[in-house]
């Protein structure tokens, strides 16, 4: 059955509308944004952060994000708020209150409450001359001109603005406090992201042991040891135990194409010289982009000038870091 609406059309302005109501947003980040960071960044407490109805849901995403940058948060439901739960709110803590009209029942309920506190309260409202701004010591202006919806009616434009408030609130604390990559890491242990921000080669190259030859190894010697180790290569070390080549199952294949008499045949004679090397405390996505970058599978871990042994591609990729 042909659709009479244009399907296409009506996502693409609803996207249209959310993206020019963001734009928008930058215009009114002002001294009271300004003054609302630097008051959580002076916090010994948390971010009490509630709403009701859909702002609560967009009130939980940005808890969700300031826990993970750094700034301890938590959700307190409006309603839940006047039967009992205030009780969350502790002195020294800061409270932001969400509310597209700032005017809903449980708000007006809500603030005298939370005020009594004794607490700054920040108000996330698209009203500014509405209640919850009035009494607000912060306000973070979230005016959007429409909803996405024909009716102006369902919390569309209005919450992606909140939530794109929010963040822009969390991103702002992240870089006052310095946060790194290693803070994140602290915060984000599990899955592939975790991985790549705290996993290095010297957690994974120990599980194998170092394949080794001296450079005037028989292909004998060189064929057992690269099979016996089960990485698929052995580092080349001369006389005083210095790394001077790699000789991989390529190299020995190219050696069978390339010489009939391998008696005389050497370590020195097959292998490629300069292997690609990594440092053990590297971190393990980037020894897997150098391998990436190079088309190899294993790279030859060291600690200065010492070599300590392999990591392989299939190591890495077993860790599930992409």
């Amino acid at each position: 059955m042909k659709l009479a609406k244009n399907i296409k059309n009506i996502a693409k302005k609803v996207l249209l509308n959310e993206a020019k109501a963001l734009e928008k947003l930058a215009d009114y980040i002002d001294e009271d944004f300004e003054g609302c960071v630097e008051e959580i960044l002076q916090c010994k407490g948390r971010v009490v952060i509630t709403g009701v109805g859909k702002s609560a849901i967009i009130a939980n995403k940005i808890v969700a994000t300031l826990n993970s940058t750094g700034t301890p948060s938590l959700f307190m439901h409006a309603a839940d708020a006047i039967h009992g739960d205030l009780g969350m709110v502790q002195k020294d803590d800061v409270a932001i209150c969400i509310s597209k009209s700032g005017n809903t029942p449980e708000i007006k309920v809500l603030v005298p409450l939370i005020k009594r506190t004794g607490v700054k309260l920040v108000a996330l409202v698209s009203d500014v001359s509405s209640f919850l701004a009035k009494q607000a010591d912060f306000v973070l202006n979230a005016t959007i001109e429409e909803e996405a919806c024909t009716n102006n009616l369902a919390p569309t434009t209005s919450t992606t603005a909140h939530l794109a408030i929010g963040d822009a609130l969390a991103v702002s604390l992240l870089e006052c406090r310095g946060f790194t990559n290693e803070d994140f890491a602290k915060y984000h242990p599990g899955g592939a992201l975790g991985k790549q921000l705290y996993l290095k080669v010297n957690d994974i190259y120990p599980n194998h042991e170092l394949p080794v030859v001296n450079t005037e190894d028989s292909v004998k010697d060189i064929i057992i040891e690269i099979s016996s180790k089960r990485l698929g290569a052995a580092a080349v070390l001369d006389e005083s135990r210095k790394l001077v080549g790699i000789i991989t199952d390529g190299d020995l294949r190219r050696m069978l194409e390339n010489y009939s008499d391998l008696t005389s045949i050497c370590a020195r004679d097959v292998m490629t010289t300069d292997p690609k090397t990594i440092e053990k405390d590297t971190y393990a996505v980037r020894a897997l982009n150098v391998m990436q970058q190079n088309n190899i599978a294993q790279l030859i871990v060291k600690e200065g000038d010492k070599v300590l042994g392999f990591v392989h591609l299939h190591d890495i990729l077993k860790e599930g870091i992409v």
